[in-house]
């Protein structure tokens, strides 16, 4: 299937006290038009960061994205000018960032904020510009627009705002929407209500979604691929319902395993030791073998490149074959 945006070795350093450190190591994913895809991982594994690289919002210094491609309609968005970039974002690319309440404007309101795109982006007039804003409201599924078009940020529940910002998102009809964390904070009744949002407008517009996650209950509901990122690589990538039947990294093993099911009888969750190592401070070899079960020596040694252990199905572990769940 056609891929609506691929990233290919996308690597990515920041500075800091005049040291320069690697977040992002040669990071690579497709996204299939009219798919979601899922990213993956405990916090600090670098998923927002390519995310951001993607919209091209690293903040140049301290960051910089030091090389890869990502491929949009042909070109190279690392390549565009300013001005071509300023005219995709938000357009044909867009955003929903983590916590709503604190990326909307607090002296504006959610109308003015959404129709922003809709100015920026399209010749219309205030009065088409209004209408386009109550559709947006009506199609996320907030109640009364006439009345919400004019409320502040701070009127509206969490539940709200995100689905502000999913409005905001979706103002030109974008064909590729990257998702972050959209769920974060809300109760499970809301959150189940923001991924069927997504996944019906997605359909509806033929969208291409990227879902960044660290909850794998959320990718199993609603992705059609899964990557699965650690300490700034992709560690394994498949189809979801052969990542989680079959999975084939000591770290996947261990976010499955603490996923909550009632159906078990342990009185604690399952839990992977240690925490992700710091940038620049990656361990040599396999960055996740200071906390694997499976390590051997030659994961302390040598890195283990991302291969096919089945078809379609990648990690990057010297012992995937004995990885089981």
């Amino acid at each position: 299937m056609e891929s609506a945006l691929e990233i290919k070795d996308l690597t990515v350093s920041f500075s800091s006290e005049g040291r320069k450190v690697e977040v992002v190591s040669g990071v690579s994913l497709s996204i299939p038009q009219g798919r979601i895809v899922g990213v993956v991982g405990e916090s600090g594994c670098g998923k927002t960061v390519t995310a951001l690289s993607v919209m091209r919002l690293i903040p140049e210094p301290p960051g910089r994205i030091e090389g890869g491609e990502i491929l949009f309609d042909g070109a190279d968005i690392l390549h565009l000018s300013d001005r071509d970039m300023r005219s995709l974002r938000g357009n044909r690319i867009s955003m929903i960032f983590q916590e709503p309440i604190s990326s909307l404007n607090p002296v504006f309101t959610v109308g003015d904020q959404i129709g922003e795109s809709l100015r920026t982006h399209l010749n219309i007039t205030r009065k088409e510009e209004k209408e386009r804003v109550l559709d947006l409201l009506r199609l996320v599924g907030i109640p009364a627009p006439e009345s919400r078009i004019k409320n502040y940020p701070y009127e509206l529940s969490g539940g709200m705002s995100q689905r502000v910002m999913i409005a905001m998102a979706l103002a030109c009809s974008p064909e590729v929407l990257i998702a972050d964390e959209p769920t974060t904070a809300l109760d499970v009744t809301i959150q189940a209500g923001i991924l069927e949002l997504i996944d019906d407008l997605r359909v509806k517009m033929g969208m291409a979604v990227l879902l960044i996650t660290h909850d794998l209950g959320i990718i199993a509901e609603v992705a059609d691929t899964v990557y699965v990122m650690y300490a700034g690589k992709v560690v394994e990538n498949a189809v979801t319902r052969e990542l989680f039947k079959h999975p084939k990294h000591p770290y996947t093993v261990g976010l499955l395993n603490s996923i909550p099911d009632l159906r078990r009888s342990k009185e604690r969750l399952d839990a992977i030791p240690g925490v992700v190592p710091s940038p620049g401070s990656f361990p040599p070899g396999c960055r996740f073998q200071d906390r694997c079960p499976l390590a051997i020596d030659k994961c302390r040694e040598e890195e283990p490149p991302l291969s096919e252990h089945r078809e379609g199905h990648y990690s990057a572990c010297w012992r995937a074959d004995e990885v089981t769940i």
